[in-house]
């Protein structure tokens, strides 16, 4: 999809500190490889309607089960969303419930995808910098940390590894940490991935595969065969066809899936991150404040920040969290980078003598009821999602796209599917769908 802006901090570098067939649109039925094979002109069983990490993960899931596949994207693979996010894999943030078990299982499948991209994609092909180093969830105050604990148990009955550790430890672990936290929890099953490379590598597997990537393609509307089945897209290329339609546009499935004449109600909810320069590695793991939690789970349209600071491979620190429903309204707001900075600072006050080189924005795929939806589409036979993750698109991509593909090859599927459909209780009255 079109990339979000990426805004510049400042024209000169500046401190964390002072930051402070018929062609109409409009139930859904298991697409099966086998009986699929001939029934699209262009050769394809399925489309997959955007390319980001979550699309390019559904698509490569998809070939690998023996099914041809066209990806679609308004503009360039892995443009959108995914090259504007950190490359979190965390189940530190996630309590007891569906979210946490997809995270779970993705969790899984991460290090066999970073063997098979550096086995069959060959040395010359960039590492996905797959790190497992594990995350530090603080508390600066007394509640805070009796909260975080109460959290870390709840999680630890799900069978997360959530360590409270007091604070030599804290110390160990990250030693140039304010000293005024009071506790912390260490989850040592939280990782890191680089998402640019890391889509870049799913669309090469794909490709090797089979699936046809068309890039600078926008969906415009759906052809509906006769018998009322959505039988391929309208696009600014032409049209494509195919037995079903995937939509896997993050943040602009909104308006994909209405062009296809049944709307879904995912919204862009806007996030901010301050980059700065290159630096000996101060910030040893993914460490963030406990209000993180509570934003990520948040529902509240207005702003929202929480402190998330994280070392890169290349030396520089990616200093977080903003949350807002604002549209796709991309442009510079010096307040919210202001906020984000000065949150970061109460946890490593060293930051505020550090350059910030540059902030970038994005659009987190937002639905009302923090689940995202991954399956059919009940109003339109032949229509499917796999979206609406928010900020969780890259860690939960995986195991999205094996969820998606087991259901619409008719496999047994790995993860429980029921909590990610789109009549569930929680969607189905707004949507109009009998639950």
């Amino acid at each position: 999809m079109n990339p979000a802006s990426v805004n510049a901090a400042s024209a000169n570098a500046v401190s964390v500190g002072a930051a402070s067939a018929s062609d109409a649109s409009v139930g859904a039925a298991s697409v099966n490889a086998a009986s699929m094979h001939g029934a699209s002109m262009d050769g394809a069983d399925v489309i997959v309607v955007g390319a980001g990490i979550v699309g390019a993960a559904c698509a490569l899931a998809l070939a690998d089960r023996g099914v041809r596949v066209t990806l679609l994207d308004r503009g360039t693979a892995g443009g959108g969303t995914t090259s504007h996010g950190e490359g979190n894999l965390l189940v530190s943030d996630k309590g007891p419930g569906a979210e946490l078990v997809l995270a779970q299982r993705s969790a899984e499948l991460w290090p066999d995808l970073g063997a098979r991209a550096a086995d069959e994609l060959g040395p010359d092909f960039p590492s996905i910098e797959y790190d497992p180093k594990g995350g530090l969830v603080v508390a600066t105050t007394r509640a805070g940390h009796e909260a975080l604990e109460r959290f870390a148990a709840g999680q630890r009955g799900a069978g997360v590894d959530a360590r409270p550790v007091d604070h030599a430890r804290i110390r160990a672990l990250e030693p140039w940490l304010t000293p005024e936290v009071t506790g912390a929890v260490w989850y040592p099953e939280d990782a890191q991935v680089q998402p640019a490379i890391a889509t870049d590598a799913l669309v090469a597997l794909a490709r090797r595969a089979g699936v046809r990537l068309v890039e600078g393609c926008e969906v415009q509307g759906a052809i509906v065969r006769t018998d009322g089945r959505l039988g391929g897209v309208r696009t600014s290329r032409g049209g494509f066809r195919a037995d079903a339609v995937v939509v896997a546009a993050g943040p602009w499935s909104g308006t994909v899936a209405a062009s296809l004449g049944a709307p879904i109600p995912v919204a862009p909810r806007r996030g901010v991150v301050l980059v700065t320069a290159r630096m000996p590695k101060r910030v040893h793991h993914k460490v963030y404040d406990a209000d993180y939690v509570g934003a990520v789970g948040s529902g509240d349209a207005t702003l929202q920040t929480s402190s998330v600071v994280e070392s890169t491979e290349s030396g520089t620190v990616l200093i977080g969290s903003s949350r807002e429903q604002i549209g796709f309204d991309d442009r510079m707001r010096p307040a919210v980078l202001s906020q984000v900075a000065a949150k970061a600072l109460r946890l490593f006050p060293f930051l505020a003598t550090t350059a910030v080189m540059r902030s970038y924005s994005g659009f987190r795929p937002f639905m009302p009821d923090h689940l995202p939806v991954i399956g059919p589409d009940p109003r339109l036979d032949g229509l499917w999602h796999a979206t609406g993750h928010e900020g969780a698109g890259i860690g939960l991509c995986l195991a999205t796209g094996e969820l998606l593909a087991e259901r619409m090859t008719g496999t047994t599927p790995t993860t429980d599917p029921a909590p990610f459909d789109l009549d569930r209780p929680t969607l189905a009255d707004r949507l109009g769908i009998a639950a």
